[in-house]
């Protein structure tokens, strides 16, 4: 029995590592460099301490940043040797926590010959004590920095940034004369690739820290992400398309408030009632982001649909299990059904979609039973179903941790079809090293036996996921999308 459980819990974690290195560590990886105005990817790297590399107890500016330069519709990397955790997996940057400016001195020579990035985000000069004056030394140390950087590459963005305050006092007591300083020191550079950012302008560290009075809350993270957002669009060309979804809380939960990205058509006519797509992000029901499906979200709007990319619970942010993921899952849903009048939506046509475990939710939402009061006031149960590479089979043999599977009864879609179910579209790679194409056959099969369509279509080679979201896209993505949009005229959701 320890073995058998040991097995499956190594099983479990495998797949946890997949699905993390397919779905997400992608932005991980080194691309190829580019200058940043010929429309390929631009690499960015994150260079300083601990207010970079973050910390379990406090986030880096890295991902709020990838948040904003992602829906802001630019194609780049953060690229550098180490690796920091956050919603999406993992970030790469070149911060190092406890370390000096003199520190990343010595070894930027070697680290950006590795990881040539086209934009340089530096913040340094912690992690001294006032007692050293160590304001000229830093200043030394980041002016070698940008000299060896522009050695190596010429055409580099370095943007220099004033740091943020601190209350460590007396140890930080130097900060506001660094910040001088290390102003003078950008202004003698007389290039117009080394800029000055003013991180410590409105940075008040009683609002923006942390206990320890050093390292950022998440509005602090938050604030140095739109600081630095603010001065890498002057310099970056402009996005073929951004995204400018609206914002909306749908849930309150014990773990924080869950919200939906609302993406509208541009016209529709008083009265008019339009067909609603929600999507579910991917991510093994541990990471992930709505920010995934804002693509697909805004070409449906554009096709005159009201489109949602959803927010629920996950394991990383809100130590939860699928089993809540399932619930916020359905309250999405019925939220748009609830509030149909005022998004101009039918809500007789609803369609639910998603990836992997989002595809799972999707899945779940319109096969598995909910016998709660909120659905006798509202249904939860979409239309019709849109399936990526879904993990619809949560039975010891499927995809999911050992709680799911324990009761993957009441969980499972494969396990609880009948003629409820909505009509579905199914999608997968041959390869998917998660979903067999045996599974995605006995779905499409148990939806047949009871009656209800389902269209299964395999993509030759392909694995886990189909495409990268976060990479340069594909082939394979304009056929998930000419796929779904075929499946939704069938059923007359798109004219």
């Amino acid at each position: 029995m320890i073995i058998k459980r040991f097995n499956s819990l190594l099983r479990y974690l495998l797949i946890l590592v997949i699905l993390q290195f397919n779905v997400f560590a992608v932005l991980a990886e080194k691309p190829s460099n580019s200058d940043g105005k010929t429309g390929k990817r631009v690499t960015m790297m994150g260079l300083g301490d601990s207010i970079t590399e973050g910390g379990e107890n406090f986030q880096s500016y890295l991902f709020p940043l990838w948040e904003k330069l992602f829906a802001a519709g630019y194609h780049f990397d953060f690229i550098g040797p180490r690796a920091g955790k956050c919603r999406i997996g993992t970030l790469n940057h070149c911060g190092f926590s406890g370390k000096t400016a003199e520190f990343l001195d010595q070894h930027i020579d070697s680290i950006y010959r590795l990881y040539p990035a086209d934009i340089v985000l530096l913040h340094a000069g912690g992690n001294h004590f006032d007692t050293e004056k160590p304001v000229a030394g830093i200043i030394t140390a980041q002016q070698s920095i940008i000299h060896k950087i522009r050695a190596i590459n010429p055409n580099v963005k370095i943007l220099v940034a004033q740091v943020v305050s601190s209350g460590k006092l007396p140890k930080y007591s130097y900060i506001p004369e660094l910040n001088i300083a290390i102003a003078k020191m950008v202004k003698s550079q007389n290039s117009r690739n080394v800029m000055l950012v003013n991180q410590f302008k409105g940075f008040d560290w009683k609002k923006y820290t942390i206990a320890d009075k050093v390292h950022p809350n998440p509005a602090g993270a938050e604030k140095m992400a739109k600081t630095w957002f603010a001065a890498l669009i002057k310099i970056l060309s402009e996005p073929k398309e951004s995204f400018h979804p609206e914002i909306i809380t749908y849930k309150q939960t014990e773990q924080g408030e869950l919200k939906l990205h609302i993406f509208r058509p541009a016209k529709v006519k008083k009265g008019e009632k339009r067909t609603a797509v929600i999507y579910y992000f991917g991510g093994g029901w541990t990471l992930g982001t709505p920010l995934q499906f804002y693509r697909e979200c805004a070409h449906y709007a554009s096709l005159g649909m009201v489109a949602v990319a959803a927010e629920y619970r996950i394991s990383y942010l809100h130590k939860t299990t699928p089993f809540e993921s399932v619930e916020d899952a359905r309250d999405a849903v019925r939220w748009l059904r609830a509030n149909a009048t005022h998004l101009d939506v039918n809500p007789n046509r609803i369609v639910a979609a998603g990836a992997s475990a989002g595809g799972h939710l999707a899945a779940a939402t319109g096969i598995i039973k909910d016998t709660s009061e909120k659905e006798a006031a509202i249904s939860s149960k979409p239309n019709l179903l849109m399936l990526y590479y879904p993990a619809v089979d949560n039975s010891a043999n499927g995809v999911g941790p050992e709680e799911m599977k324990k009761r993957y009864r009441k969980i499972s879609p494969l396990h609880n079809i009948d003629t409820t179910a909505p009509p579905a579209l199914f999608l997968l790679g041959t390869k998917d090293e998660l979903i067999p194409v045996k599974t995605a056959e006995e779905f499409k099969k148990k939806m047949e036996t009871v009656g209800v369509y389902c269209e299964l279509h395999l993509f030759e080679g392909a694995g886990h996921p189909i495409f990268f979201y976060a990479k340069d896209l594909t082939e394979n993505y304009t056929k998930v999308l000419e796929l779904s949009d075929a499946f939704l005229r069938k059923y007359s959701y798109l004219k």
